[in-house]
């Protein structure tokens, strides 16, 4: 690691002052940026730490939604009483992730925020990472791609999003308060991560010198019946494989409303709303889930080692369901 220089921000004002210029990163709980910053992936001359802000607290809205503060700790949130009671998805997917000691340190705007896990963007060993060195290439397309995206990729890069969390937050449709100077943003989680296109060292619409300050959950529509499955080589600190988080609303064994979210498939959250619309008004069945999954991968392009992926996402979908529909 090269020198840098830390600052300790007082407020998020003053943590705005000092983050104008693109060699500085904000740091909260450091648990991918200290990793990246060890093997030479980020290189910033300055670190802020904004770990002093405020920013933690979970507090309910007008609206009777809940806001999160983007410093609140994953372990906090996801062990938050009005979280576990309204927003059990988003609970469950935060338990779903890392480890206790990481979800001790990691907060709600880092995970929102970590970059992609491929070994050859982690690695700089390699040299062909358009995310690290824009038009070198992709040598994940031709490399070990086991747990690569199958949707959403392009020739530039085929890394996907790690982050259980955000998988929960897409399907409950969450949105993303940012400041920034030029003012304050609101950011649905539906834009919030970008797909790699020409430009994958891009992987959210945050703008530089922006500051995440909170997640706005909506009024809890999605209380009893909801699962967060992860499917993952072993059952603590790894990646998910494929991951689904699935919502529903039933009245009478009818579906109302359904959310359906994968994770370890793209480069951001996944969900086709023609997918959940297939479900609505019908008695939630194996065989309507399965043509709901089938149509949540349409378009999946797999490589060579993660062709499996394309029917385990489907799998996995219609077990989340039928699981989902248990709950109560």
């Amino acid at each position: 690691m090269h020198a840098i220089d830390y600052e300790r921000a007082t407020d998020p004002a003053h943590a705005l002052r000092l983050a104008q210029d693109q060699h500085t990163r904000f740091i909260g709980g450091g648990t991918n940026l200290l990793d990246l910053m060890k093997g030479g992936v980020e290189r910033p001359l300055r670190l802020v730490d904004i770990t002093r802000i405020g920013l933690a607290d979970i507090a309910e809205l007008g609206n009777g939604g809940l806001r999160i503060g983007a410093l609140a700790r994953n372990s906090d949130t996801a062990n938050h009483a009005l979280v576990r009671s309204r927003y059990p998805l988003l609970a469950q997917a935060l338990l779903a992730g890392a480890s206790p000691q990481l979800r001790n340190m990691a907060t709600i705007g880092g995970n929102l925020m970590q970059r992609p896990r491929c070994p050859y963007f982690v690695d700089t060993a390699f040299d062909m990472c358009n995310k690290r060195l824009p038009g070198s290439g992709c040598a994940a397309r031709e490399g070990y791609n086991r747990m690569h995206a199958i949707l959403g990729a392009s020739e530039a890069c085929i890394a996907v999003n790690p982050s259980d969390m955000s998988v929960a937050l897409a399907a409950l449709d969450a949105v993303v308060q940012v400041a920034g100077p030029r003012g304050n943003r609101s950011i649905p989680m539906a834009d919030f991560h970008r797909l790699p296109g020409t430009q994958p060292q891009s992987e959210t619409t945050v703008q530089p010198g922006e500051l995440i300050t909170a997640v706005d959950l909506p009024p809890p529509g999605f209380t009893r019946h909801t699962y967060y499955l992860k499917v993952r080589d072993r059952a603590s600190y790894a990646f998910a494989l494929v991951s689904v988080a699935a919502a529903l609303e039933l009245a009478d064994g009818v579906v109302r409303q359904a959310r359906i979210a994968l994770g370890g498939v793209a480069h951001r959250p996944w969900r086709m709303p023609a997918a959940e619309a297939l479900l609505v008004g019908h008695r939630l069945e194996d065989a309507r889930s399965r043509a709901a999954a089938a149509l949540l991968v349409r378009g999946a392009q797999a490589f060579k080692d993660n062709r499996f992926k394309i029917e385990l996402a489907q799998r996995a979908t219609v077990s989340a369901l039928r699981r989902a529909g248990e709950v109560a």
